[in-house]
């Protein structure tokens, strides 16, 4: 990471330039670099390196892309959507002012499927993304550009967001770390709303420490997020394996067989490292993703209905009333998953059917809590499966949308009761990366990534061949 800094400053940071254009032109990555506007921020924002000062990892310098999702005051904002194409953000979310305080650079906006709305970063007005890994793969979503961008080496750090699993299934795709914090934890002031009691912006990075550093950098109460909360003042000291308990499925459902002899093997390495390991089940398993895909398209109806053609976005040149006007600018300006979804959530929250649907899932989600709650009372980390699969093939070879949607049950969980989740590498199938995911108790993030940091004794992450970055 000092490499990166020291090089925007110095004779390289032409070198690190051409070297994000040459990768992204392949890659499909990034929507938008403006390297000066970034500088413009940080000299503007900047308060000084307090991090340094604390004796922690210094984020002075360090670049920073972030999902076009996201506000960056200057950057476009369009979600990857052709109906907020020519959107430009006047203000930075608080998550980014904070990095842009602690010194970061912003240099660049990350491709996503549009509005957040896909596991497979497919599914833009941009065009799609592609994994550095195998480019005949997809790269995960919706974060995909920010995963690509980290395990490229365009950027050591990227900020994605994570609704149900949409930070740690790219991470995982890609061969780096993802982390989506606990609910509130850090503000979504200034993130574009998909639905809102899902949502978290999270940090995807290429090492522990930067991603420890950024999260410290952005947790905390925001004056302009009611929901945000302020979770402990210090940092956690270093655990002791020996008292630390995993729990890990005993038998899970419906992995591929890489997938699950990496997450056996995952195991069997914690134990290594001198973790207590507690086999669990989770019979509710099969009730997450329903749940989780019915309140998820529910609030996506409410919180899109804003985009109507006329106060901004999108505008049909020709259309002859205020009605078709609406109706054009929705029609043409948004994709077919985002359509797909909008109805599905008005479907659910139509008269005679919030009973059947919404409200039964909000019941599933207030179980699915009480169940994590006490389950984490005999451990204090649960090692789960991100994906069923490997990184899957690009195009019609691949998975379809609704088999995406039925694979999602291991990261949306984490998304309903609000706890904090990290996917991290532990293996290479061929030529494509495997991940796993710790998920703990509310506030567990520095458990986590301690975790984490640990796990890098068994097996530590590399970048791709064509893609080793300007500073390897």
């Amino acid at each position: 990471m000092g490499g990166w800094k020291s090089s925007l400053r110095g004779n390289q940071r032409e070198q690190i330039i051409e070297y994000i254009h040459a990768s992204n032109a392949t890659l499909g990555a990034l929507i938008e670099v403006d390297i000066a506007q970034g500088l413009a921020l940080q000299r503007r924002y900047h308060q000084g390196d307090k991090e340094a000062k604390a004796g922690v990892e210094s984020l002075v310098g360090v670049p920073l892309a972030i999902k076009d999702n996201i506000a960056v005051e200057g950057f476009q904002l369009s979600c990857g959507s052709r109906i907020l194409e020519k959107l430009r953000a006047p203000y930075s979310a608080t998550a980014v002012l904070r990095l842009l305080q602690a010194g970061a650079l912003a240099v660049a906006k990350c491709n996503l499927d549009e509005f957040g709305m896909g596991s497979d970063s497919q599914h833009s007005y941009y065009g799609p993304v592609k994994n550095p890994w195998n480019e005949d793969y997809v790269p995960g979503g919706s974060s995909g550009g920010s995963a690509v961008a980290v395990a490229a080496g365009m950027v050591p750090l990227a900020l994605g967001s994570d609704t149900g699993g949409s930070v740690r299934q790219p991470a995982a795709f890609c061969g780096i770390y993802g982390l989506k914090p606990t609910y509130g934890v850090i503000s979504r002031f200034g993130l574009v709303a998909y639905a809102s009691s899902l949502d978290t912006i999270g940090i995807l990075a290429e090492d522990i420490a930067l991603l420890r550093c950024s999260f410290q950098a952005m947790r905390g109460p925001d004056s302009f997020d009611q929901t945000t909360v302020k979770g402990p003042t210090k940092v956690a000291q270093p655990h002791d394996p020996a008292t630390c308990h995993i729990g890990y499925l005993a038998e899970p459902e419906g992995l591929e067989k890489p997938v699950a002899l990496e997450y056996q093997r995952s195991v069997e390495a914690l134990q290594g490292l001198g973790y207590t390991t507690r086999a669990i089940t989770l019979p509710y398993l099969r009730y997450i993703s329903p749940a989780y895909y019915t309140i998820a398209t529910a609030e996506a109806s409410a919180n899109l209905a804003r985009y109507d053609g006329i106060r901004y976005g999108y505008q049909p040149a020709d259309a002859e009333s205020a009605e078709e006007l609406t109706r054009r600018a929705r029609s043409e300006g948004l994709g077919d998953e985002v359509q797909l979804r909008i109805l599905l959530g008005n479907y659910v929250l139509r008269e005679g059917f919030q009973d059947r649907y919404y409200l039964r899932a909000q019941y599933i989600r207030k179980m699915l809590r009480h169940k994590m709650e006490l389950l984490f009372r005999g451990i204090q980390a649960l090692l789960l499966p991100v994906f069923p699969s490997p990184p899957f093939r690009r195009g019609k070879e691949g998975m379809s949308d609704f088999q995406q949607k039925q694979a999602d049950s291991y990261t949306s969980l984490a998304n309903l009761t609000g706890q904090p989740a990290l996917a991290l590498p532990v293996a290479m199938h061929g030529d494509l990366p495997l991940g796993v995911q710790l998920m703990g108790r509310e506030h567990s993030e520095e458990l986590l990534m301690d975790i984490a940091l640990r796990y890098r004794r068994h097996y530590s992450p590399s970048r791709p061949p064509r893609y080793p970055g300007v500073i390897a």
